[in-house]
């Protein structure tokens, strides 16, 4: 509580995330990804805020987030059948059994989890929820078209069997945001995997009750894969799984997050002064120089050194300020402009550096900071680190 750093999350930016992804999926169910800490935003009440604008599920990665996302939504006093909750990665030996108990829909790849996953069932005493993902083109996670019969077969004996009921036939699009025509032909390849594959669960006398596929790339650029439900992930944050293609404005989406931390030094440095580590940057001319108390070990890239911008917040109006130097592990120096004997510092200590905000309101956003590291928007609000404490505001609700 006491870190200078903070992230405010908009949960009306959340809900209005939502609404937009549904409109462009509008004869689909939605599920609200909220994994990974929902994406860096805090995963109980992005969750809650989720199913609150309407979304019919939540999904995560990790069975530990499942159980961890279940237990809140319990003590919120949300009723389970409200609020199913797929989860797709565990290692063997999973506590299979309570996340059973839980009322988690599990991802089954492969015999050896239907196997573990059934025996969890019989210990339970009640059939477990699965959903069957078959690998149509990422090479990940999912059951080849070479291994898919045998784990059928197997599905088939443990639905007779009652250990098991199949919620769900899944896979992941690998290039929905790719419009080349590989791009294209890959996506069109995946869709085609999943419906063989559903043919052949009918074979079997296996019928799953819903088919999904598409993430937010395919929500808004691929219609023929929305099928029976879709999987709102990055979307739902207000970011573009691909800015090239088209940005968050362009999608009418509002980023979420907010990162801000106060200005604590700002001084005259003389010409010619070296800056931070190494001294890879050097003072031009005399400048004002502030600094800003976060750092790589709250998740601020070091390889984004010497080409992030930030916006400061003055009294004046907001300033764009080049983050110089190499990134520390705790603070970072940014350039706040020339520093002659006539001139006052253009900001003071305490004044607000946001570091990813909205560029609809003039500031840096994620965008910014990915490109200036070389990577993607994921990775810039899933690594902001758990020292920065974590506002979430709406006008329903001022602060949670």
């Amino acid at each position: 509580m006491h870190h200078p750093g903070r992230v405010v999350v908009d949960l009306d930016a959340i809900a209005h995330n939502l609404h937009r992804l549904r409109e462009a999926a509008p004869n689909a169910l939605q599920m609200a990804v909220v994994k990974a800490d929902a994406y860096g935003h805090g995963l109980l009440p992005v969750a809650l805020t989720a199913l609150e604008a309407g979304s019919q599920w939540l999904g995560v990665a990790q069975l530990s987030e499942a159980l961890t996302l279940r237990a809140g939504l319990d003590r919120a006093g949300i009723p389970r059948t409200s609020a199913p909750v797929l989860t797709w990665i565990a290692p063997t030996q999973a506590p299979w059994a309570r996340a059973i108990e839980s009322d988690l829909d599990l991802s089954v790849s492969w015999t050896w989890v239907l196997d573990e996953v059934v025996a969890a069932a019989r210990k339970v005493g009640r059939p477990a929820r699965i959903h069957l993902k078959v690998d149509t083109g990422m090479s990940r996670a999912g059951s080849t078209p070479e291994d898919l019969p045998a784990l059928v077969d197997a599905v088939a004996r443990a639905v007779q069997d009652g250990q098991v009921e199949v919620v769900g036939l899944w896979s992941h699009l690998s290039r929905a945001d790719d419009p080349s025509p590989d791009g294209l032909a890959s996506t069109g390849e995946h869709l085609e995997t999943l419906l063989s594959a559903e043919e052949l669960l009918l074979t079997r006398g296996v019928r799953p009750q819903l088919r999904h596929l598409a993430a937010t790339s395919g929500i808004l650029w691929h219609p023929d894969t929305h099928l029976d439900l879709v999987r709102a992930g990055i979307g739902l944050y207000g970011l573009s799984p691909d800015p090239q293609v088209a940005t968050s404005a362009d999608l009418g989406l509002r980023p979420a997050m907010r990162i801000e931390a106060p200005l604590t030094s700002v001084k005259r440095v003389a010409a010619d002064r070296p800056v931070s580590y190494g001294g890879t940057w050097r003072t031009p001319g005399p400048r004002w120089l502030g600094l800003v108390p976060l750092g790589y070990a709250d998740g601020i890239l070091r390889t984004a050194s010497g080409r992030a911008h930030v916006t400061v917040l003055t009294g004046d109006g907001p300033l764009d300020a080049a983050q110089v130097g190499r990134v520390c592990m705790d603070q970072f120096v940014i350039d706040l402009g020339p520093a002659t004997p006539a001139t006052a510092a253009p900001a003071r200590v305490g004044d607000t550096v946001v570091l990813v905000g909205d560029p609809a309101a003039g500031q840096v956003g994620a965008d910014d900071w990915a490109e200036a590291a070389g990577t993607i928007n994921y990775e810039i609000v899933t690594r902001v680190g758990e020292r920065l404490h974590r506002i979430h505001q709406s006008r329903r609700t001022p602060c949670a």
